[in-house]
């Protein structure tokens, strides 16, 4: 088969590997759309691989085409997405359901082969159905969207609250529409784009503010009454939105940062004080997983999709591209705050 293959540091070769043979309890899918996660970004372009040669991608879809001795959960044919943790289901965090904090995992388009290839293998519980109404293009977006939902989850998210969303990257757009799907009484995204913020709007955000704007806080506290925000999700992973969410959290608020920092984050202890002050509830969140695996998040990702209540929009994906062009896809990301959204690897059948 083609892949795109990582076999150097900023080194991606479009060759001809052998194909993967389905073993027993695994699938093949042949795949129609890889997306280009932000995590694959400093693999390729950072030396920060597990290995050379390698074939990236974590967020994919595509169809079923050979199962493996005793798989039932799908059969050739179906319209699949893909989990890409691999839990060692042993360990005690696994046996705890609490299969993102496994040590001993393995990962497909990481440690395992991934999806910008003609194929990809998974374990059959790694294997999400879904309706073939949903493009290949939406399907592409189950990861990021379970990404969000269990940001909520992990929030204790309950409706009839004012939520904050800081970043309108794909995953805030994403927290912010499962924040109105179950009940929330105001959403507003927040962003220094405002072509992002336009697009919350038109996902259903309650409001916008551009952080760029003088008196944006003023403005949002308005939206609140001045209480502040009940749930805060930093989805963006920077260092203005992180330090922002202690200032829009509300008295006993909960926060959850779903955004990874890539530089050193401090707060000066005036900006640590409103934690302790207003007693709110600080938390992370990794990854997308729950029990029984590969949980709630893959299952609800596939209902509402279908449903149409959780929206995809055309302006997810920065461009799609040829499998064939994934190193020129990734060469993108060496000029800053150029690629705005997702870019999406098509296979030629796609």
């Amino acid at each position: 088969m083609k892949a795109a293959v990582v076999v150097a540091n900023e080194d991606v070769q479009y060759q001809e590997i052998p194909e993967p043979e389905v073993k027993k309890g695994w699938v093949k899918i042949k795949v129609k759309a890889s997306g280009i996660c932000g995590s694959d970004v400093p693999r390729v372009l950072h030396n920060g691989v597990h290995f050379y040669p390698i074939v990236l991608g974590h967020e994919f879809s595509g169809d079923v085409v050979e199962v493996g001795e005793g798989v039932t959960k799908v059969k050739v044919g179906d319209r699949v997405s893909g989990a890409p943790l691999i839990p060692c289901m042993k360990c005690d965090d696994c046996q705890k359901g609490n299969f993102s904090l496994c040590k001993h995992y393995s990962f497909i388009g990481s440690r395992e082969n991934g999806s910008n290839a003609d194929y990809v293998v998974i374990p059959e519980q790694n294997a999400v159905p879904f309706d073939p109404s949903i493009p290949y293009e939406q399907g592409a977006m189950f990861e990021p969207s379970t990404v969000a939902l269990h940001g909520l989850l992990q929030n204790d998210y309950q409706g009839g609250r004012c939520v904050a969303i800081l970043g309108g990257g794909t995953i805030g757009m994403f927290t912010m529409q499962w924040a109105k799907i179950f009940g929330s009484k105001k959403v507003v995204v927040f962003d220094i784009s405002d072509a992002r913020l336009e697009l919350a709007m038109r996902l259903g955000a309650d409001a916008a503010i551009n952080t760029k704007k003088e008196g944006f806080m003023e403005e949002a506290m308005k939206l609140t009454d001045g209480k502040g925000f009940e749930f805060v999700f930093e989805t963006a992973g920077q260092v203005p939105t992180m330090q922002m969410a202690f200032e829009l959290a509300s008295n006993k608020a909960h926060v959850c940062f779903i955004g990874t920092p890539h530089v050193d984050l401090s707060f000066t202890p005036k900006m640590w004080e409103n934690m302790n002050r207003k007693e709110f509830k600080l938390t992370g969140s990794w990854m997308s997983y729950s029990a029984p695996f590969p949980g709630k998040e893959w299952d609800l990702t596939a209902h509402y999709f279908a449903t149409g209540q959780l929206k995809f929009d055309p302006a997810f994906i920065f461009k799609k591209m040829p499998m064939e062009r994934a190193a020129e896809a990734f060469d993108l990301y060496k000029v800053p705050g150029q690629v705005q959204g997702k870019i999406l690897l098509m296979n030629e059948e796609a």
